[in-house]
């Protein structure tokens, strides 16, 4: 079981992922909150992770245009 939480962690992308569910659930009712219009807990989340997914490609894109020797 150790090592396979150590591969988990050593690994970029599921680390990321994870990161990105667990902000996403935080975040979620906050933005239910903040919406006059009322959603269900469904819609929310996916609002909130294709806010966080357009937020890390343009991070991502803005990166590839300043820096593209990296690439």
């Amino acid at each position: 079981m150790e090592t396979v939480l150590r591969r988990f962690w050593q690994k970029r992308v599921p680390r990321s992922l994870l990161l990105v569910l667990l902000s996403a659930v935080t975040i979620a009712p906050t933005v239910q909150a903040a919406t006059g219009i009322s959603l269900d807990r469904g819609q929310v989340f996916a609002l909130v992770l294709l806010g966080m997914t357009t937020l890390s490609l343009s991070i991502y894109l803005f990166v590839v245009i300043v820096q593209p020797e990296r690439f």
